[in-house]
This record gives structure tokens, sequence and C-alpha cells, in this order.
């Protein structure tokens, strides 16, 4: 046995090919990932803005080629790399990641309706409440504690 034939390990891709659903041409399952989702709202926001992948580069401080991965779900960036893309935009990074929650939601709603499987994921749906009166115990940075 060679060297190389030895040290050769078995391969988990982090992003595992996507089964197809019948009768969605393709269309791939299970949860979208997170630095996707990100990616596409720093990617749509920075379009919107008519502005190129060079000017917001320069606007963060973040280099092209590692902004790009970002954009492209290639990288998971921190918190500070999002923040500093968010500010180069006009953005939060709270703003950031809402637009991205919200797409997360749309996504899995979508593909609840659809009946695709694993959808609900034996999971309950988040449930949205209206703000809460402050009669009831109060959290420790201030808000109403709710308990499920």
């Amino acid at each position: 046995m060679s060297i190389r034939a030895t040290n050769q390990a078995d391969v988990i891709p982090l992003r595992p090919v996507p089964a197809a659903a019948p009768g969605q041409g393709g269309a791939p399952l299970g949860e979208p990932l997170w630095r996707d989702l990100v990616g596409e709202v720093l990617r749509r926001e920075r379009k919107a803005q008519g502005r190129t992948l060079k000017e917001m580069s320069e606007a963060s401080r973040i280099s092209l080629a590692y902004l790009s991965e970002v954009e492209r779900g290639r990288k998971e960036a921190s918190s500070e790399v999002l923040a500093a893309a968010a500010r180069a935009l006009g953005l939060t990074l709270a703003d950031v990641l809402a637009l991205a929650g919200e797409r997360l939601v749309s996504l899995t709603a979508a593909r609840s309706r659809t009946g695709a499987p694993g959808a609900a994921g034996g999971h309950r749906p988040v449930r949205t409440a209206l703000p809460a009166r402050r009669t009831g115990p109060v959290g420790p940075m201030g808000g109403v504690l709710l308990a499920a």
C-alpha cells in the first residue's frame, strides 16, 4: 500500500449533494445554510445600491476575494466582518441578520407549503408575539420573559 493511499481519509462534504424532490425540477431539500442567506442579503443590498464588489470592499476594508466568498456563501464570516460589511452598506448588523432571518422564515414556510419531506422536521413552528405589557416578570435585559 502506498503512502498516498494510507494518508487518504474519508471526506465528509460540508455541503452535502442535495437530493431532488419529486416534481421539483431538482430543487435542493434540507435546511438552508445561514452563510448562504447572509451572503444573499449582502449581495442583494449591494446591487440594490448599484455598488460594485470593489467599492464595498474598499468601504468595509474587507478584502475583495473574502467579501466575494462571503456573498457566495463560501465563507462563514465573523460578526465583526458582517458588521463592517453592513456599515459599508449603510445598515446595521441587526438589519442584515433580520433580513437573513426573514428569508429563512420565507424559505421554511415555502418548503412546508410544498410538503417537502422533513419540512416540519418535528419542530413546533416559531410563534411571534405582540409586544407584551410590562406586568409580568422582567428579564435581565429589561425585556419581558415569555414561557413556552
